[in-house]
């Protein structure tokens, strides 16, 4: 394991690089926005017997330079810091995981600059903003009531989130709700495992603007590398609709839906996850 400091012109990003240094990257962008690249602990890390995992952390959130220029901090610049990233790694052939916000960087990759990266995982996505609308009627029928209660107040705190103490207060109030089964006895220890230096002015910022406000399911069509996309069945944010017009948008895309699973299948059904991903990348990267 080795961490590097990345130029990607304007600013600096933080990588933590783990696997032979022979094998593709595959470069993986977490959720969010404002979180790590500590989102995926250790789920990703048997991946290295395929890939060399570029684990970053986006612009201005973890490690990386806290100081990029707010007028930067958009899904369009972040899209762009993926093929820079590469650049700065000297990788001629990558791929592209995102999960969550990081499916939404991925994705508008692989339209913005199709045939960029060799193939590209888009897990927990959506492609049009409009498939997140439905949110607040999907907590009203939230069960258990308290952790209703808890997920709406973390929720309604996120647009005045200051410090990275009560981004960790909110991340773990809303945690149940990512979760197929919102009481999950792994839920603490994944909280424990993923905790990392996370970025209150970022959240601010995209809570406040759709989170990014991507809308490129009208331009799939373009889209030239292999895609794999990742639903969990019972994910309440990214829905698993949202993923099948992603994948039937792509030509080519395949869709893997992991049934028992809400927005975290790594955590969920992380054995049936590792095979799925790799198996795809054999492919894609032969």
């Amino acid at each position: 394991m080795t961490t590097q400091l990345l130029n990607v012109g304007d600013t600096h990003l933080f990588a933590d690089l783990r696997g032979p240094e022979h094998l593709p990257p595959l470069i993986v962008l977490h959720g969010g926005p404002g979180l790590d690249h500590h989102e995926f602990a250790d789920y990703l890390d048997p991946l290295t017997d395929t890939v060399r995992l570029v684990l970053l952390d986006m612009r201005a959130q973890g490690e990386s330079d806290r100081a990029a220029p707010e007028d930067t901090w958009t899904l369009e610049q972040m899209a762009l810091d993926v093929g820079a990233v590469a650049r700065a790694l000297g990788a001629d052939r990558y791929a592209v995981f995102g999960h969550s916000y990081g499916a939404f960087v991925a994705l508008q990759q692989a339209v913005n600059e199709p045939g960029t990266a060799a193939a590209s995982i888009v897990c927990c996505g959506v492609p049009s903003s409009r498939y997140l609308d439905d949110i607040p009627a999907k907590l009203e029928t939230f069960l258990p009531l308290h952790l209703r209660e808890q997920v709406r107040a973390s929720w309604a705190s996120e647009a005045s989130v200051e410090t990275e103490a009560d981004f960790a207060r909110i991340m773990d109030e809303q945690m149940p709700w990512h979760f197929g089964n919102p009481e999950d006895p792994r839920i603490p220890e994944y909280a424990r495992r993923s905790a990392g230096r996370y970025a209150p002015d970022v959240l601010r910022k995209f809570s406040a603007a759709g989170y990014g406000g991507i809308e490129v399911q009208a331009a799939l069509g373009s889209v030239t590398s292999p895609v794999l996309v990742l639903a969990g069945r019972h994910d309440r944010t990214c829905p698993p609709e949202a993923s099948q017009a992603t994948a039937a948008g792509v030509p080519g895309a395949a869709l893997h839906v992991f049934e028992e699973s809400g927005h975290m299948p790594f955590v969920e059904q992380p054995e049936e996850f590792l095979t799925v991903v790799r198996s795809f990348l054999v492919r894609a990267l032969k």
